[in-house]
């Protein structure tokens, strides 16, 4: 079966150059005609001999995933739903704002993780996403909004914050993240690119040690017990084991402080005494938080916290000397929001649902 280029970053493909006998320095070359110029035609790569362009086709292809539907909301927000076979879709969403575009990317069909806010997750687990479903979401997206050929910048920002657990996927998301920073490829800075994480520590260490990138953490919990319950991944990885990879990371983070994100869920997470004990977690953490109203979904069995108790939230937080934001609920009415990104995915993991009450600790 030919090899999906879109799945190689410089290095892989400059081996495969090198196996195909042409020269390396021919890699810089389809980068940049595979993503600055959104082309997957090989007789259109003018500045490729004709014979070069012949081998390419006979033995290799770029193939870019399928689109299913494309939605744009009230606000501009615009969601792509994208075909990734056997039944399964993944959604990718750009939120356009006056100072910057961000993507919001994919890196699985589903989620094994089992978050209990979060829309993804309800629905199970198929696979991981391949380096051609991963950057392929913003080379559509780039096709879409006109970004290419011209080669204006729309798309400034990228988030691993779509369907799925980055680190879960960790090879194919660390190749689709060099090629967001190849000058040939994407050019985004590391500061401008982020990936969320629920929490698996050895990958964390794993991320600043091959390709450190901004790094949100999924935190959601001022405490184990209550986050045992919410984002379960921390029955393995507690808090105390996350905060300590969380100052590993920031020794080679392209920026001095991480992003902590919490959910905010009526009567659950949202007491001034939780904003306290979120205080004394994170006193040694250089961090700023982001605050993000829960997103409804059916049978999510959460509220979202109200305005009042988000604002108090905030300004205890704020009080202790701590960086916060709110985040604005964006495309929710395409269902874009954040935790509401569900696809289509035929569930892998046969996992039982059971119905679990949460109690606020």
């Amino acid at each position: 079966m030919s090899p999906n280029l879109l799945n190689l970053d410089a290095a892989q493909l400059a081996g495969f150059f090198a196996e195909i006998g042409e020269k390396p320095f021919r890699a810089k070359q389809l980068l940049r005609w595979m993503h600055q110029f959104g082309e997957a035609d090989f007789s259109r790569m003018s500045d490729l001999a004709k014979p070069l362009r012949e081998k390419l086709a006979a033995s290799a292809l770029i193939e870019v995933p399928r689109i299913v539907s494309d939605s744009t909301a009230a606000d501009g927000t615009r969601k792509w739903l994208i075909d990734v076979g056997n039944g399964n879709a993944v959604e990718s969403v750009f939120i356009p704002e006056t100072n910057r575009g961000t993507l919001c990317v994919s890196s699985q069909a589903g989620c094994a993780l089992d978050c209990k806010f979060c829309s993804t997750g309800k629905q199970g687990f198929n696979r991981n996403l391949t380096v051609a479903e991963i950057i392929g979401q913003l080379w559509i997206a780039n096709k879409a909004l006109g970004a290419v050929p011209k080669g204006d910048r729309v798309v400034s920002n990228v988030v691993m914050m779509g369907m799925g657990e980055p680190l879960a996927n960790f090879d194919n998301v660390v190749t689709a993240l060099q090629l967001m920073l190849d000058d040939n490829a994407y050019g985004l800075s590391r500061r401008r690119v982020t990936l969320s994480t629920s929490g698996i520590v050895p990958a964390i260490d794993r991320l600043r040690d091959t390709c450190p990138v901004a790094l949100a953490v999924s935190l959601h919990a001022p405490n184990d017990a209550l986050r045992d319950a919410l984002v379960p991944i921390n029955r393995k990885y507690p808090l105390s084991e996350l905060l300590a990879a969380c100052q590993r990371y920031l020794d080679k983070a392209p920026r001095d402080f991480l992003t902590f994100e919490y959910v905010m869920l009526d009567g659950v997470n949202d007491s001034a005494e939780q904003a306290q004990q979120l205080i004394a977690l994170v006193r040694e953490v250089p961090c700023k938080f982001n605050l993000i109203p829960f997103n409804p979904f059916p049978n999510s069995g959460f509220k979202r916290s109200s305005r009042e108790a988000i604002r108090r939230f905030a300004e205890i937080l704020i009080s202790a000397g701590l960086v916060v934001t709110t985040r604005k609920t964006r495309g929710d009415d395409i269902d874009a929001a954040c935790g509401q990104l569900a696809g289509k995915v035929e569930d892998r993991t046969r996992r039982t649902r059971r119905v679990v009450e949460i109690q606020p600790c």
